[in-house]
């Protein structure tokens, strides 16, 4: 039975304005969603969004205190001969630090990943296999890398909380952002790379930190991946002379 017309119309309506409410729904969708897809776009890396556990999504440089704050960070150990010299170090001089370690590494030495925990200093998950061109794989593999140390990392340590993730090369993606803040992760950038991985003197690793500490706090050193006679040699004439400048060791901002 046919309706009649004013019904007919009623429905038609009703229809239209349910077909633009879904097309601004897509629309609003396709703009502010989070999933952070393939590859990513400039507005998608920049916005200030958050993961499950509340922790952004945004390369953190800054320090959780303020003041005149250095928050002093260390690549890819932990290492049996460099990560105990830098721990005493740091203990002598009372900083505190942040440890990007390599998962298997801290599998390997999980006496030293606690020696860490136990000093008051934070852990941090720099990868599987420190793969720099992680930027351009799958984000599968991306996800393997990074949750993997992350429960390495956890395991060794008896259990304390992997607190950033910091990408190899500082090769983020904004899936790997996403992955690191939906598991309690922030991601983990630097202001001062004192490149000391390319040994160029404990001189110049101390003049790179002087000069370039205006730029933000957080200072990327190594202690594993290699000799880093340099590093130590550097960090027992830094640290003295951050103290005499007023400076107070600080941890990045989660």
């Amino acid at each position: 039975m046919a309706l009649p017309r004013k019904h007919r119309n009623r429905i038609a309506a009703t229809a239209a304005v349910l077909a633009i409410a879904a097309g601004t729904l897509a629309v609003a969708e396709g703009r502010g969603g989070n999933s952070g897809g393939g590859g990513g776009t400039a507005a998608a890396t920049d916005r200030p969004v958050t993961g499950g556990g509340g922790v952004s999504q945004e390369i953190g440089r800054a320090s959780e205190d303020s003041g005149k704050t250095v928050n002093l960070t260390f690549d890819d150990g932990p290492d049996p001969t460099w990560t105990p010299q830098v721990l005493a170090l740091l203990e002598r001089y009372g900083a505190k630090a942040t440890f990007c370690m390599i998962g298997p590494n801290a599998q390997k030495h999980p006496d030293l990943v606690k020696k860490v925990v136990a000093a008051g200093h934070r852990l941090c998950d720099h990868s599987m296999t420190h793969d720099t061109t992680m930027d351009k794989k799958p984000v599968a593999y991306q996800s393997k890398e990074i949750l993997d140390a992350k429960r390495l990392i956890e395991e060794a340590s008896g259990g304390e909380p992997v607190r950033y993730y910091r990408a190899p090369g500082g090769a983020f993606t904004p899936d790997s952002r996403r992955i690191a803040a939906e598991n309690g992760m922030r991601p983990l950038g630097w202001n001062v790379d004192t490149k000391d991985f390319e040994h160029p003197g404990a001189a110049k690793i101390l003049d790179t930190v002087e000069r370039e500490l205006a730029k933000g706090p957080t200072v990327l050193m190594h202690d594993g991946g290699g000799s880093r006679a340099q590093t130590v040699e550097a960090l027992g004439k830094l640290l003295p002379r951050l103290k005499r400048e007023g400076y107070a060791f600080s941890f990045p901002k989660i």
